[in-house]
Parts: structure tokens; sequence; C-alpha cells
């Protein structure tokens, strides 16, 4: 009896389940090393596979197995005989079957094992999530070296049931020959740690960040057989910094195994060093940081009031050099231009860092990439940071600018400077972009001068990954403001060794590396067409409650979607498109004497009651939804724009027609 691909692989995917429930693998390791005592101890002779299923056999393991496995026919007779996927578009909602990985035999790996949490006290109180009941879940995410993972996620409780295995390629990055396995010493060398993020996800799909948290894997090289278990204790994030969040248990493996352990001297010697070498290049950078800071005071005392921002703090409450947290990243396929870059991180969520109590304060607190980028959200510094490492990464010359905005609000954003002396300001929350011309104060009162479009007041200060100025003009507003970087009298720079000591590509740092982006996991038609039944229901209650009947016109609606695709179009390049198409298509709609009413919003969120319930707040939104009179006919059509790490563009559009009784 053959079966069809996608039962064979469920089918194999049950009984991987169960031997890993059952613990097979260790008894058969138990079996295996009890049979090669037993019988290849007297004349060594060859173990077959023969051999080891008879000794299985022998000791019940197999029939245990088979009894625990149960097989049931789930497909019933109308299921069998229900209409086939229309084959325009079809997607496997099916849960994705676990892929054999290749193993490359001449490279070393560690296995990591995430085997439960515990004393995660916030949710003791959590009841048991009852089955098919939506509930908040943990989600694990890792990086190293160039590589990302992330977890199932796992409801939340005060035990978390963790089961996850990662599998960790040690020399990604190419160390000298390829063809030779590294040994301890080598692997002992590699410095990067594992950086763990734990992310929180509540029943709306809100993401908040629980943990960050950087694992030293390398104890696992003085381990005994290359298996040690760690406890690692999770601490919160922001104020919360220094409170215990939780415990996560974790096994350390290294595949093929060493043929020799280090001992734990050498491993622990090898730590202290590594940190002292690093505390002593960053409290030389402090040192030169404050000699820095005494010059740039003494130039005007009013540089005293100015943002001029060297270090700032990170998720966990570690204060780092500001040009620590921009560097080079290169988008792969995934971003082609550096608008579509702009535009991807301006649709990445905006949310101010969460402050316990009033008194209307910012708390501040610069998140780590990873954290930033598996949340989905962050502050103002998150964006300008991850845009300027974009544009850096197009070859563009950009640093991240702090100042501030209307009303005294401190503010990031990116500033590019091109090869003709053209400055371009970058908003990262928005995407757009703002031609700079400075306004000369002594040119006389009849000269004209250029009117600012940006929104920004105020600049102290600007940096990237190698440099950083301290703006020593004698006004700090940036209409005013010329941005010669090379003229120390207007831009006090720091020197690029003294920051190259301190972040990366330098030695050893405390700064962990970026990790790449992730291509996104939404199918973008499937998530619009979701959102646009689901708006449809909720226009259609509405319209009920308020005594109206709904009639959908579905060529209407499809005619939408021009329009759509040349708003997201023009936020992407600045250039408008097909204006005139979509024109003409719905004058050719709309019969003689009829009305047409059209309301385009956007959202970087894919939740419709929510967006719906923001659409009701505009009168003009309204009116349509709520419309009355005669052969009213109602239009929605929802478009989905995909970015890298899951971010989206949604683009909605109501619209209706009507005959006009006037």
């Amino acid at each position: 009896m053959s079966l069809p691909p996608g039962k064979a692989s469920e089918l194999k995917q049950i009984i991987h389940q169960q031997l890993l429930k059952m613990d097979v693998h260790g008894r058969i390791r138990e079996v295996l090393a009890e049979t090669i005592r037993e019988e290849l101890a007297p004349e060594h002779q060859q173990l077959s596979t023969e051999d080891l299923i008879k000794a299985l056999r022998q000791r019940g393991i197999i029939d245990d197995v088979m009894k625990e496995l149960k097989f049931v026919s789930d497909v019933n007779e109308k299921e069998r005989t229900s209409a086939p996927k229309p084959s325009t578009h079809f997607v496997d909602r099916e849960p994705p079957v676990l892929k054999k990985t290749n193993i490359d035999p001449t490279r070393r790996y560690l296995y990591l094992q995430v085997l439960g949490g515990k004393a995660f006290l916030e949710h003791l109180q959590e009841p048991e999530p009852l089955p098919g009941q939506i509930c908040s879940t943990f989600t694990l995410c890792l990086h190293f070296r160039n590589q990302r993972f992330r977890s199932k996620p796992v409801p939340c409780a005060c035990e978390p049931d963790f089961q996850d295995g990662f599998l960790l390629e040690i020399h990604k990055d190419s160390l000298g020959d390829g063809s030779k396995m590294v040994d301890a010493t080598t692997v002992l060398s590699i410095c990067d740690p594992v950086h763990m993020v734990l992310i929180k996800t509540d029943t709306f799909g809100e993401t908040t960040l629980v943990a960050s948290y950087f694992l030293e894997w390398r104890s696992v090289l003085a381990a005994e057989n290359g298996i040690t278990n760690v406890a690692v204790e999770l601490l919160g994030v922001g104020t919360e910094s220094k409170v215990s969040v939780g415990v996560l248990n974790i096994r350390l493996e290294m595949y093929p195994q060493l043929n020799k352990t280090l001992s734990s001297e050498i491993t622990s010697t090898q730590f202290t060093l590594e940190r002292q070498k690093t505390a002593e290049k960053e409290r030389l950078f402090l040192v030169y940081a404050k000699q820095w800071w005494r010059e740039y005071l003494q130039i005007r005392p009013t540089h005293n009031t100015r943002l001029v921002k060297i270090f700032a703090q990170d998720e966990n409450g570690v204060n780092r050099p500001v040009c620590s947290y921009v560097r080079p990243l290169r988008a792969g396929r995934l971003l082609d231009t550096p608008r579509q870059a702009a535009r991807f991180v301006s649709v990445l969520g905006y949310e101010r860092a969460p402050v316990i109590g009033g008194g209307g304060g910012k708390q501040e607190q610069w998140c780590t990439l990873l954290a930033f980028l598996c949340r989905n959200k962050g502050d103002c510094e998150d964006h300008a940071n991850l845009l300027c490492s974009l544009l850096l990464g197009f070859g563009l010359e950009a640093f991240v600018c702090v100042g501030t905005k209307a009303k005294g609000v401190p503010h990031t954003w990116v500033m590019t400077c091109g090869s003709d002396g053209t400055i371009t300001f970058w908003e990262s929350l928005t995407g757009h972009r703002y031609i700079h011309r400075p306004i000369n104060p002594d040119d006389p009162p009849l000269v004209e001068q250029p009117k600012p479009l940006y929104p920004y007041r105020t600049i102290g200060c600007i940096f990237n990954h190698q440099k950083f100025f301290g703006n020593c003009q004698p006004s700090d507003a940036v209409e005013v403001c010329v941005f010669d970087l090379h003229n120390e009298s207007k831009w006090k720079p720091m020197s690029g060794e003294a920051i190259k000591s301190v972040c990366p590509p330098g030695a050893t740092s405390s700064v962990p590396p970026f990790p790449p982006l992730c291509a996104s996991t939404i199918d973008a038609a499937v998530a619009s067409n979701e959102i646009e039944v689901q708006l449809r229901i909720l226009v259609s209650e509405h319209r009920k409650d308020l005594g109206l009947s709904t009639v959908w016109d579905d060529q209407l609606s499809y005619l939408l979607s021009p329009a759509l695709a040349a708003y997201e179009l023009e936020r992407t390049t600045g250039v408008s498109a097909g204006n005139e198409e979509f024109q003409d298509a719905i004058r050719r709609a709309v019969p003689d004497g009829h009305t047409f009413k059209g309301f385009p919003i956007h959202f970087v969120h894919r939740n419709a009651r929510r967006a719906f319930a923001t659409c009701l707040r505009s009168p003009f939104c309204e009116e349509i939804i709520c419309c009355r009179g005669d052969q009213v006919r109602l239009a929605v059509r929802v478009r989905v724009f995909t970015y890298p790490e899951s971010a989206c563009a949604v683009w909605i559009m109501f619209a209706c027609k009507y005959r006009s009784v006037l």
C-alpha cells in the first residue's frame, strides 16, 4: 500500500515524536553499549544491523514502541469527496514537517537542546490552556555566527514546556583549512556567544521582549563525553534588568565528539583573559571619552545642554558606545535598494520602551538588533540604527543623528552625505526623505532662504560604526547647520582608533555580532484574503446593527487593487504611477447619476478588528461604511506587502457607489 507524500511525511513525524517521547534513542544507545561489551569483547567481530535488532527485540524495546503507536483513521468519506483547492493559489496549511539536516562530517557542530523552563513566577497563576484555546506563548530566538533559529511557540506557564534542539555550526565562517576538523583549542578561540532572546506573544498577537541572554557555550569543551547541562537564569529587560524572570534547562553537546577534552582550568583561564582584555579596552575608551567631553565643554559652556550621546544602555541595562549599535549590514537578496530598505524599517512597529509609573519620563533602551528584529518593533533609536546599518551596507556614507524635533522631544534619524556634498535626512519611522539646504544667518534680509520641510529642530551629534562627531557650531539648530565634517571648528571628531578599539570589527569585544535578516514567512495573498474576509464580516455586522443591509460589489473591490499597489510603490520609491488607469476604470464602473467614494488607509499590523476600529474613527471612512441611499454597493480591498522579518505593510481601501437622490 503506497501513501501520498504528505501522509507519509505526517506518519514519519508521528513516529518521530513518539520515539522522542519514549526516549527510544537513549535506550538504543544503552543496548548498543551493552551488546558491544558482551559480544565484541572476545573476538572483535563486526556487529551487524540484524544483531542490534535482535538485541532490541530480546529486551522488549521494539514491542514497547509498537504498543505505544496508535494509528487513527481520521479521513472520512466527506473529506475524500470535498472540492479540490483552486489551482491558482495553493497554500499548504499543514504544519511544516521536520526536515533532515545535512551534516558535513568535516565540520564541528554544537547541539543545543532546551529541555524546559522553570520558575517563570509571573505565570504562576496561569490556568492550563484548553485544547484549541488561543493563549499567550513564549518563543525562543537564537543567533550564533550568522545562523538564526526560532523555537516552536509554547504556552506561557510557570514551567514552560520548551523541548527544542538546535544544531549550530561552529565554524560557519572559514577558519583556514576547510577540510581540517577543528580541534578543541581552535574551538576555544571562538568567542562568539549564543545570543538567546525570549519573546512573549499575547492572544492579540502583540509581542513583548521578556529576556535577552548571551550564553557562554564553551564550558562544553571541558565536559566529560562532550556533554554538559546548564541552568540558565534569565533576567528581565530595561528597568527589570536585575530581576529574574525564569530559568531554562539547556543541554550542550559537541558533534562529532572531541578527541580530547580540555581541563576546566584552561577554559576558565581563557574566559578570564578575554574578560580582562575587553574590560581594559572599555576602561581606556571611557577615559578617552571623558577627556573628549571635557574638551568639548571648554569650547562653549552651552554645549552642556546639547544632545551629545556617547554611551547608550541596551535592553540588559549595559552601557555601550553608541557606535557599536551600527555596522554595515547587507540584506542579501531580500532588499534591492536603499529606499526599499527605508520602507522596510518604517513598517517595523514603533513602540517606546515601557516605563513603570508616571512622570512622563522617557525610559532609554537601545535594543540589540536581534531583540529588535524578533520583537518586530522598537523605539526610534532602534529604527535609526537599523536603517543606518542597511544604508552603510548599500555603500552610502550614512550617520545616525541625535537631536530633537518639535517641543524639544529627543529624537534620532539618519543622514547620508552624497559625494557631491548633498545632505539627505531619512526619517526611519516613516521612510520619508528630506534634502537639507542650510539657512545662512549672515545673509541680508531680502535674500530668499530655503524653507525646511523636515520636522527636526536641533542636532547634537552624529555617528556611525567608525566615526563620531559632536556639533560645535554656534547654534545647534538643524536649519542653520553646515555638515562640513572635515572642519573641526564645526564638528569635533572622536579618534577613529579609539572607536575601533571597542567596536567591531576590532578584537574581542562585549558587543554582540549582527544577525542576518530573514525572509518573510507570510504569504501575502493568503494574508490579504483573510483580512478582507474578516473586514467584510465586521462591516456587515456593523451595518446590521444600524438597520442597514449590505450588498458587496466584487468587481468594484477588484478594481481598487491598482490604487493600493500605486500607494505602496509611491511610499517605497517616491514615484506615483498608474493613477490614470485606476481613475478610468472607476469612471467606467460607476454608472451616470451614481456617486463613488473611496477611503485608503495604511497599517503595519494584520489585526482586522483593530484596523476596523481605527477606520471607524475617521469621519470619511465611517461615511462610506454607514452609507445610506439608493442602490448602495460596498467594496473593500486589502493588499498585504511583505518585507523581511515578517514585517508587512497593509493597505485597506473601503469604497461605495450609490445613486444620488438629490
